[in-house]
Protein backbone atom coordinates (compact mmCIF):
# COMPACT_ATOMS: atom_id res chain seq x y z
CA UNK A 1 0.00 0.00 0.00
CA UNK A 2 2.78 2.41 0.90
CA UNK A 3 4.70 1.60 -2.29
CA UNK A 4 1.61 2.68 -4.22
CA UNK A 5 1.45 5.97 -2.33
CA UNK A 6 -1.13 4.94 0.26
CA UNK A 7 -1.09 4.50 4.04
CA UNK A 8 -2.42 1.92 6.48
CA UNK A 9 -4.22 2.67 9.75
CA UNK A 10 -5.79 0.50 12.41
CA UNK A 11 -8.74 1.79 14.40
CA UNK A 12 -9.62 0.13 17.71
CA UNK A 13 -12.58 0.53 20.04
CA UNK A 14 -10.09 0.44 22.92
CA UNK A 15 -8.84 3.74 24.41
CA UNK A 16 -5.56 5.06 23.06
CA UNK A 17 -3.34 3.77 25.88
CA UNK A 18 -4.46 0.18 25.35
CA UNK A 19 -4.29 0.62 21.59
CA UNK A 20 -0.67 1.80 21.93
CA UNK A 21 0.07 -1.18 24.16
CA UNK A 22 -1.30 -3.58 21.57
CA UNK A 23 0.72 -1.89 18.81
CA UNK A 24 3.88 -2.26 20.85
CA UNK A 25 3.24 -5.89 21.83
CA UNK A 26 2.31 -6.90 18.29
CA UNK A 27 5.17 -4.83 16.78
CA UNK A 28 2.94 -3.11 14.22
CA UNK A 29 4.61 -0.62 11.90
CA UNK A 30 1.50 1.44 11.12
CA UNK A 31 -0.46 3.98 13.11
CA UNK A 32 -3.10 2.62 15.49
CA UNK A 33 -5.87 4.92 16.68
CA UNK A 34 -8.10 4.39 19.71
CA UNK A 35 -11.75 5.16 19.06
CA UNK A 36 -13.61 4.18 22.27
CA UNK A 37 -16.48 6.58 21.56
CA UNK A 38 -16.82 5.32 17.96
CA UNK A 39 -16.28 8.75 16.44
CA UNK A 40 -14.34 7.41 13.45
CA UNK A 41 -16.71 4.47 13.07
CA UNK A 42 -19.71 6.80 13.15
CA UNK A 43 -18.10 9.07 10.57
CA UNK A 44 -17.58 6.09 8.26
CA UNK A 45 -21.23 5.19 8.74
CA UNK A 46 -22.37 8.77 8.09
CA UNK A 47 -20.31 8.89 4.89
CA UNK A 48 -21.97 5.61 3.81
CA UNK A 49 -18.51 4.05 3.58
CA UNK A 50 -18.82 1.23 6.08
CA UNK A 51 -21.37 0.32 8.76
CA UNK A 52 -19.82 -1.93 11.40
CA UNK A 53 -21.69 -4.15 13.81
CA UNK A 54 -21.25 -3.26 17.48
CA UNK A 55 -21.36 -5.64 20.44
CA UNK A 56 -22.50 -3.90 23.65
CA UNK A 57 -22.20 -7.08 25.76
CA UNK A 58 -18.97 -6.68 27.74
CA UNK A 59 -19.36 -8.60 31.00
CA UNK A 60 -17.56 -11.73 29.81
CA UNK A 61 -14.85 -9.74 28.02
CA UNK A 62 -14.13 -7.51 30.99
CA UNK A 63 -13.86 -10.43 33.40
CA UNK A 64 -11.69 -12.54 31.10
CA UNK A 65 -9.29 -9.83 29.94
CA UNK A 66 -8.96 -8.46 33.45
CA UNK A 67 -8.05 -11.81 34.93
CA UNK A 68 -5.72 -12.87 32.13
CA UNK A 69 -3.75 -9.68 31.56
CA UNK A 70 -4.13 -7.50 34.60
CA UNK A 71 -6.33 -4.79 33.11
CA UNK A 72 -9.91 -4.27 32.06
CA UNK A 73 -10.94 -2.93 28.65
CA UNK A 74 -12.91 0.29 28.42
CA UNK A 75 -15.61 0.39 25.75
CA UNK A 76 -18.17 3.08 26.63
CA UNK A 77 -20.29 2.15 23.60
CA UNK A 78 -19.29 -1.49 23.26
CA UNK A 79 -16.73 -2.79 20.79
CA UNK A 80 -17.18 -2.65 17.05
CA UNK A 81 -16.68 -5.77 15.00
CA UNK A 82 -13.84 -5.97 12.46
CA UNK A 83 -13.95 -4.26 9.11
CA UNK A 84 -11.68 -3.26 6.24
CA UNK A 85 -12.04 -0.01 4.34
CA UNK A 86 -9.88 1.33 1.51
CA UNK A 87 -10.62 4.79 0.17
CA UNK A 88 -8.91 7.31 -2.07
CA UNK A 89 -8.02 10.83 -0.95
CA UNK A 90 -11.15 11.98 -2.76
CA UNK A 91 -13.35 9.62 -0.74
CA UNK A 92 -13.95 6.96 -3.39
CA UNK A 93 -14.38 3.49 -1.85
CA UNK A 94 -11.95 0.98 -3.33
CA UNK A 95 -12.74 -1.88 -0.96
CA UNK A 96 -14.99 -2.52 2.01
CA UNK A 97 -15.76 -5.54 4.16
CA UNK A 98 -17.40 -5.89 7.54
CA UNK A 99 -17.33 -8.88 9.83
CA UNK A 100 -20.74 -10.38 10.54
CA UNK A 101 -20.52 -11.87 14.04
CA UNK A 102 -22.11 -15.29 14.45
CA UNK A 103 -21.62 -18.22 16.75
CA UNK A 104 -19.95 -20.07 13.86
CA UNK A 105 -17.12 -17.48 13.76
CA UNK A 106 -17.03 -17.26 17.56
CA UNK A 107 -18.81 -13.93 17.77
CA UNK A 108 -16.55 -12.29 15.19
CA UNK A 109 -13.25 -13.50 16.67
CA UNK A 110 -12.21 -15.32 13.48
CA UNK A 111 -12.66 -15.23 9.71
CA UNK A 112 -10.95 -12.19 8.19
CA UNK A 113 -10.28 -11.55 4.49
CA UNK A 114 -6.69 -12.33 3.56
CA UNK A 115 -4.33 -9.46 2.77
CA UNK A 116 -3.77 -10.90 -0.71
CA UNK A 117 -7.51 -10.90 -1.39
CA UNK A 118 -7.95 -7.31 -0.22
CA UNK A 119 -4.98 -6.10 -2.25
CA UNK A 120 -6.27 -7.83 -5.39
CA UNK A 121 -9.69 -6.23 -5.01
CA UNK A 122 -8.14 -2.80 -4.51
CA UNK A 123 -6.04 -3.22 -7.65
CA UNK A 124 -9.18 -4.22 -9.56
CA UNK A 125 -11.04 -1.17 -8.26
CA UNK A 126 -8.23 1.20 -9.27
CA UNK A 127 -8.33 -0.21 -12.79
CA UNK A 128 -12.12 0.11 -13.03
CA UNK A 129 -14.38 3.11 -13.60
CA UNK A 130 -13.09 5.89 -11.31
CA UNK A 131 -16.61 7.08 -10.52
CA UNK A 132 -17.93 3.95 -8.84
CA UNK A 133 -17.61 2.89 -5.22
CA UNK A 134 -16.77 -0.73 -4.54
CA UNK A 135 -19.66 -2.83 -3.27
CA UNK A 136 -19.48 -4.47 0.14
CA UNK A 137 -17.45 -7.67 -0.16
CA UNK A 138 -19.67 -10.45 1.19
CA UNK A 139 -17.67 -13.47 0.01
CA UNK A 140 -13.95 -12.83 0.57
CA UNK A 141 -11.15 -15.36 0.78
CA UNK A 142 -10.84 -15.93 4.53
CA UNK A 143 -7.70 -16.46 6.58
CA UNK A 144 -9.36 -18.84 9.06
CA UNK A 145 -12.53 -20.63 10.08
CA UNK A 146 -14.17 -20.61 13.47
CA UNK A 147 -14.84 -23.62 15.64
CA UNK A 148 -18.40 -24.96 15.87
CA UNK A 149 -20.16 -23.08 18.67
CA UNK A 150 -20.76 -26.16 20.89
CA UNK A 151 -17.04 -26.97 20.74
CA UNK A 152 -15.87 -23.40 21.31
CA UNK A 153 -18.25 -22.71 24.20
CA UNK A 154 -17.31 -26.03 25.85
CA UNK A 155 -13.62 -25.12 25.61
CA UNK A 156 -14.41 -21.80 27.32
CA UNK A 157 -16.12 -23.72 30.11
CA UNK A 158 -13.13 -26.08 30.34
CA UNK A 159 -10.85 -23.06 30.60
CA UNK A 160 -12.93 -21.97 33.60
CA UNK A 161 -12.44 -25.35 35.28
CA UNK A 162 -15.99 -26.40 34.34
CA UNK A 163 -17.46 -23.87 36.75
CA UNK A 164 -17.92 -20.96 34.31
CA UNK A 165 -16.72 -19.65 30.97
CA UNK A 166 -13.25 -18.11 30.93
CA UNK A 167 -11.60 -16.37 27.97
CA UNK A 168 -8.31 -17.54 26.51
CA UNK A 169 -5.06 -15.66 27.04
CA UNK A 170 -3.26 -17.35 24.13
CA UNK A 171 -2.75 -20.56 22.22
CA UNK A 172 -1.32 -22.28 25.31
CA UNK A 173 -4.54 -21.72 27.27
CA UNK A 174 -6.59 -23.20 24.41
CA UNK A 175 -4.44 -26.33 24.44
CA UNK A 176 -4.74 -26.55 28.20
CA UNK A 177 -8.53 -26.26 27.97
CA UNK A 178 -8.57 -29.11 25.46
CA UNK A 179 -6.51 -31.29 27.79
CA UNK A 180 -8.85 -30.45 30.68
CA UNK A 181 -11.84 -31.40 28.55
CA UNK A 182 -10.33 -34.77 27.67
CA UNK A 183 -9.50 -35.42 31.34
CA UNK A 184 -12.99 -34.30 32.41
CA UNK A 185 -14.69 -36.72 30.02
CA UNK A 186 -12.31 -39.52 31.01
CA UNK A 187 -13.06 -38.91 34.69
CA UNK A 188 -16.81 -39.22 34.15
CA UNK A 189 -16.36 -42.39 32.09
CA UNK A 190 -14.20 -43.89 34.85
CA UNK A 191 -16.70 -42.85 37.51
CA UNK A 192 -19.56 -44.59 35.70
CA UNK A 193 -17.40 -47.69 35.20
CA UNK A 194 -16.07 -47.97 38.76
CA UNK A 195 -18.68 -46.39 41.05
CA UNK A 196 -22.37 -46.97 41.69
CA UNK A 197 -24.33 -45.62 38.74
CA UNK A 198 -27.08 -43.76 40.60
CA UNK A 199 -24.94 -41.32 42.64
CA UNK A 200 -22.65 -40.67 39.68
CA UNK A 201 -25.64 -39.95 37.44
CA UNK A 202 -27.08 -37.65 40.10
CA UNK A 203 -23.79 -35.77 40.36
CA UNK A 204 -23.62 -35.37 36.59
CA UNK A 205 -27.23 -34.17 36.45
CA UNK A 206 -26.51 -31.62 39.19
CA UNK A 207 -23.50 -30.30 37.27
CA UNK A 208 -25.55 -30.02 34.08
CA UNK A 209 -28.22 -28.00 35.90
CA UNK A 210 -25.48 -25.76 37.30
CA UNK A 211 -23.61 -25.25 34.03
CA UNK A 212 -26.51 -24.70 31.59
CA UNK A 213 -26.97 -21.03 32.67
CA UNK A 214 -23.23 -20.52 32.10
CA UNK A 215 -23.63 -21.72 28.52
CA UNK A 216 -26.60 -19.41 28.04
CA UNK A 217 -24.57 -16.50 29.36
CA UNK A 218 -21.81 -17.24 26.84
CA UNK A 219 -24.38 -17.34 24.06
CA UNK A 220 -25.65 -13.90 25.06
CA UNK A 221 -22.17 -12.38 25.25
CA UNK A 222 -20.81 -13.65 21.94
CA UNK A 223 -22.75 -11.70 19.33
CA UNK A 224 -24.78 -13.65 16.78
CA UNK A 225 -26.31 -11.64 13.94
CA UNK A 226 -29.09 -13.26 11.93
CA UNK A 227 -28.52 -13.35 8.18
CA UNK A 228 -31.67 -11.28 7.62
CA UNK A 229 -30.08 -8.41 9.61
CA UNK A 230 -27.13 -8.03 7.24
CA UNK A 231 -29.00 -6.74 4.22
Amino acid sequence: MRAAGGEVYAVSSEPQDLTDRARSEWQLDFECVGDPHHEIAEDCRAQSWLDLFVNPNLDFLKASVGENRGFRPTHPKGFFQPGVLAITREGRVLYRWRGVPTHSNMGGATERPTAEHVRARIVEALAADAGEDAALDTDPTLDSRGLPWPVFSTLLIANGWFLRGQGFSGVASIRMALLRLVAFIAAWVAAFALLPTLPVAAALAAWIVFIVPKYRFLGSQFQHVDATDTA
